[in-house]
């Protein structure tokens, strides 16, 4: 289970040092595509092939599925850490994602998150907002 949230900072280059507390699960090769919220999300290979199996089964006649998709996979790239811990990310997801300088890697149980820094500080701002009735939506989900 990936948890915690660690700032680092993305080069000139778009190599990014992944927090070594994520690397042994996450694996010497994993996958990033653009996540929601504009933000970049992180898979290690088991959890995305279980992801891929759910995306497969989405019907092909159904055009947000087929858009969803499409969108999803487009991006997908597979990641290799360097000696350093580093991996590359491509400029499109850079730019999905506004990643220029200060980034902030999020654990979120099954993947990681990629932030750029003043995104992540604007989404926490207003989830802690409201944060009391988020949770108490969370009923309608069983917890």
């Amino acid at each position: 289970m990936f948890m915690g949230e660690f700032q680092h900072s993305i080069d000139a280059k778009g190599r990014l040092i992944i927090p070594a507390k994520f690397r042994e699960k996450l694996g010497e090769n994993f996958v990033v595509t653009r996540g929601l919220d504009g933000c970049l999300f992180g898979y290690p290979q088991d959890e995305w092939e279980k992801l891929e199996a759910k995306l497969n089964e989405m019907p092909l006649a159904k055009k947000d599925a087929r858009l969803f998709v499409r969108f999803f996979y487009s991006a997908a790239t597979e990641c290799e850490l360097d000696k350093q811990g580093r991996i590359n990310i491509p400029q499109s997801l850079r730019q999905h994602a506004n990643l220029e300088k200060s980034c902030v890697i999020v654990g979120v149980s099954n993947r990681i998150e990629i932030w750029d820094e003043t995104r992540w500080q604007a989404f926490t701002d207003a989830a802690e907002e409201n944060f009391d009735e988020i949770a108490e939506s969370m009923i309608d989900f069983g917890l």
